[in-house]
């Protein structure tokens, strides 16, 4: 008889292909947030095939599902994210910069992100079928994390109500824990409304919404002096009131995505912002609209259900790069800036890595897994799983599908989204979820553990969703 470890790893081996044709198809099809329409239907689809009913247009976004297999308690969610960045195409496998013949790109490696937790899911599944045991293993298909907090507003909508733990990882550079919270944020745009007028013969009876714009983010950018170090404020200019110069711009707009490591932070923050906003309208005489685009809170680490998935992320284990691996990964790293090169420590301690480094000497792929760490800090970046942990008990990893050094949102990132070391790690993470799942299923005590937990923080810390009710999902414009 197996053990549970054997059982989980051969049955991933076993569907190893499949697992891979999933992750390559939405790789192939890249698509922005809320339009990730071929993917979540492929991605509903192979759930149905495994045995899942499934749930479309949850929460009210077209591109939103959850699927279901079995009954009773505990119920086990698996967050799946599939989609892709504008801007990033990228042909797969190469060592230089070649675009295809779309704009968008997987460069946060959402099709690896995906895939994996479908597979661990499957697993899971698999495992109380072939056992008889009771229990539930939901899959939920997440749209729109790029830009979108697709998750904050299907926690908004109740979609994660009833579920006892929720699982999930994240493709980089390293394998490890990310128990660091996250940065909450705001995404709004400010629309500014003017008075056209010709630029030269009558300047002086037209009102400039693009002066506006570029006022206000000259007085942004006085604010940043005066707010927490830790507090990020970028913006877009998604509207210059079109390209005649001699045309005084009657419409202009920017879009600003404010975070700090607080929500209530993040509102002090937005507030001033808008008091710039307003005063950059009195400055040029025109009218100021203020759009809420989304939201999401700081990620909430579950350290019972974490030290569980480290354990079985340990039993996971890892398998030497090949050399065909080894060599690619070299071009990928000499193909970084020099600051990318140095700052690559820095990349993997963002998720979770704690060491000094001394095992990558000569090396230029992570073949080892990082120790547990429960040090408090901040990863230099949002993720709508944050509001997710505020409902549910969560915890996430991270697995290595890269190049030591290769940032996320970069063409290095998505041309080596399909690789063999890719999907290593892709099973790499798979495995360890389902192994962590599968605990939770056997060992009732380790579930109540991780409840209690969870119920110590939640009585002290009601959540509260920071996207209005009002507000909807919206696409890219």
């Amino acid at each position: 008889m197996s053990t549970v470890s054997e059982f989980t790893k051969n049955y991933l081996m076993e569907n190893k292909a499949r697992f891979e044709e999933v992750s390559e198809y939405i790789f192939n099809h890249p698509e922005t947030r809320f339009e990730e329409y071929a993917s979540a239907e492929y991605l509903a689809k192979a759930c149905e095939r495994e045995g899942f009913s499934v749930e479309r247009g949850v929460a009210g976004i077209e591109t939103a599902f959850v699927a279901t297999y079995g009954s009773g308690k505990p119920v086990i969610g698996f967050l799946g994210e599939f989609d892709a960045l504008s801007g990033l195409s990228q042909e797969p496998n190469k060592t230089a910069y070649e675009p295809w013949d779309t704009s968008n790109g997987h460069g946060c490696g959402h099709n690896l992100l995906g895939t994996g937790a479908f597979a661990a899911a499957c697993a899971a599944k698999k495992y109380l079928e072939e056992n008889g045991l009771s229990g539930t293993v939901k899959f939920f298909g997440c749209p729109g994390e790029e830009g979108g907090s697709g998750k904050t507003f299907m926690v908004r909508e109740g979609v994660f109500e009833g579920v006892d733990a929720a699982l999930t990882w994240h493709p980089s550079p390293s394998n490890s824990i990310m128990g660091l919270s996250s940065l909450a944020n705001y995404q709004v745009y400010f629309q500014f409304k003017g008075i056209s007028s010709h630029a030269a013969n009558s300047p002086h009876l037209g009102r400039s919404a693009l002066d506006a714009v570029e006022l206000m983010n000259v007085g942004v950018n006085y604010l940043r002096e005066h707010v927490i170090p830790e507090a990020r404020m970028h913006y877009a200019v998604t509207n210059t009131g079109g390209i005649s110069p001699n045309v005084v711009q009657a419409n202009a707009e920017v879009l600003y995505l404010i975070r700090s490591p607080k929500v209530k932070e993040v509102d002090d923050i937005y507030k001033r912002v808008c008091k710039i906003a307003e005063g950059a309208a009195m400055m040029t005489e025109t009218e100021v609209t203020i759009k809420f685009d989304k939201a999401c809170s700081n990620y909430i680490p579950n350290r019972s259900l974490e030290k569980i998935l480290h354990k079985s992320l340990l039993e996971a284990g890892t398998e030497a790069p090949t050399d065909e691996e080894m060599a690619y990964a070299e071009k990928i790293w000499e193909s970084l800036t020099q600051g990318e090169q140095e700052n690559y420590l820095d990349l993997m301690r963002g998720f979770g890595y704690s060491g000094d480094g001394s095992e990558f000497e000569g090396k230029y792929l992570a073949d080892t897994i990082a120790p547990y760490s429960d040090k408090e800090g901040v990863l230099p970046g949002s993720t709508d799983v944050s509001d997710v942990s505020w409902v549910v008990p969560t915890a996430q990893l991270t697995a290595a599908t890269s190049t030591l050094g290769t940032p996320l949102h970069t063409w290095q990132m998505t041309t080596q989204g399909i690789s063999s070391f890719a999907h290593k790690g892709m099973f790499r993470a798979a495995e360890a979820m389902a192994l962590t799942a599968i605990q939770l299923f056997n060992h009732p005590e380790d579930m109540e553990n991780v409840k209690k937990e969870f119920q110590a923080f939640q009585a002290k810390n009601p959540y509260t969703c920071p996207i209005p009710t009002d507000v909807k999902p919206s696409k890219l414009n």
